[in-house]
């Protein structure tokens, strides 16, 4: 696999900082002005690209309140409500879409969305976004993952609940309709997540089963998850992000907040950064701490022909005299010449 692709200009892959994505979802609680407040948190936390989601209620699902068109979860946060409701108060409207879009870019922002349909890939198309994003549910959509794949742009996939043969079967579409830069991300598609629930580990398993870039789409509250997901080679995070939680929304519960999608954008390149390569020995920056290890040292003044004892020997720091492991070979030996306290023990010292 090659080392990495470029999404709007920027290089995504594990060999270069992680790519954060902040996912406005239904954030903006139907208001133009708080969508362009939460683009501009976004920019000023750090994050690198601003997402939205690309529909309509009716492309969603039918405007229905009854059997399996009602939530009835008692887990769900949106338990009570349709899902025609539900989507009519989170969708973000059309016309929104090129100002948000336009603000993103300006604050130095690469911004795109999920489509779920084909009028809205066509949409986004008009809109010319650097690449698309599959949602969770949309997943096993395999007509839906063609259209957008024969746009020969980047596709991010999110995994929630998908199986490896239907992964396989999504990818093998995706790919055979002319995608060649192709993410998947570990998703758990509830909402919140819990850490205990996330199982991370599936990263580098779904990077190695099917030849591609990986990362983490995020609904556990915090920066732990995602922190930990980038050791195990995440080379994109997605959250979802809202300017407030306590001023509500469908998605506020799971969303960060900006103070906290600054930490995660610090946090996440950190844990890049550190990963380096597998290395053993003194690094250039550690060359002035070996002055700091233990070596062996005269502790009490002694005359020439003295005989070298656990009393007047000891390992101490700095590290200026024989490594500590030398101590049974000298014990015993005398000194050729007077000391002082504090003297580094060199063999020419020995006699």
């Amino acid at each position: 696999m090659i080392d990495g692709f470029k999404i709007g200009g920027r290089m995504i892959g594990k060999n270069h900082p992680p790519f954060i994505i902040a996912e406005m979802s239904g954030n903006h609680n139907q208001s133009l002005e708080r969508a362009l407040e939460i683009v501009a948190a976004a920019a000023k936390s750090g994050a690198h690209a601003l997402k939205i989601q690309t529909y309509t209620p009716d492309t969603m699902t039918l405007d229905l309140d009854e059997r399996e068109f009602h939530i009835s979860d008692p887990n769900s946060l949106w338990t009570g409500t349709s899902l025609y409701k539900l989507y009519s108060e989170a969708y973000t409207p059309w016309e929104w879409h090129k100002p948000i879009f336009e603000r993103a870019r300006k604050l130095g922002m690469i911004a795109f969305s999920t489509p779920f349909n084909d009028t809205a890939v066509d949409f986004l198309e008009s809109l010319d976004v650097p690449c698309y994003k599959i949602a969770s549910f949309e997943n096993t959509d395999l007509p839906l993952i063609r259209r957008v794949a024969a746009t020969g742009k980047p596709l991010i996939i999110s995994t929630g609940m998908a199986t490896v043969a239907e992964l396989d079967e999504t990818v093998r579409a995706a790919r055979d309709a002319g995608c060649k830069d192709l993410i998947l991300l570990k998703c758990t598609s509830t909402y919140p997540a819990t850490a205990d629930n996330t199982n991370i580990l599936t990263i580098p398993h779904l990077r190695d089963l099917f030849r591609c870039e990986v990362g983490l789409s995020d609904h556990t509250l915090g920066v732990g998850v995602s922190v930990a997901s980038v050791a195990l080679g995440a080379s994109i995070i997605e959250k979802h992000f809202t300017l407030n939680r306590a001023a509500g929304g469908v998605d506020s519960a799971f969303s960060m907040e900006p103070v906290e999608m600054t930490q995660l954008v610090l946090e996440t390149e950190r844990a890049w950064q550190s990963l380096g390569h597998v290395s053993y020995g003194i690094t250039d920056a550690e060359q002035m701490s070996l002055q700091y290890r233990r070596s062996l040292y005269i502790v009490q003044n002694m005359k020439a022909g003295e005989v070298l004892t656990k009393d007047n020997v000891q390992a101490i720091r700095p590290g200026l005299g024989l490594p500590p492991k030398y101590l049974d070979i000298i014990l015993g030996r005398i000194v050729k010449l007077d000391v002082v306290r504090g003297t580094a023990i060199k063999f020419e010292l020995l006699g």
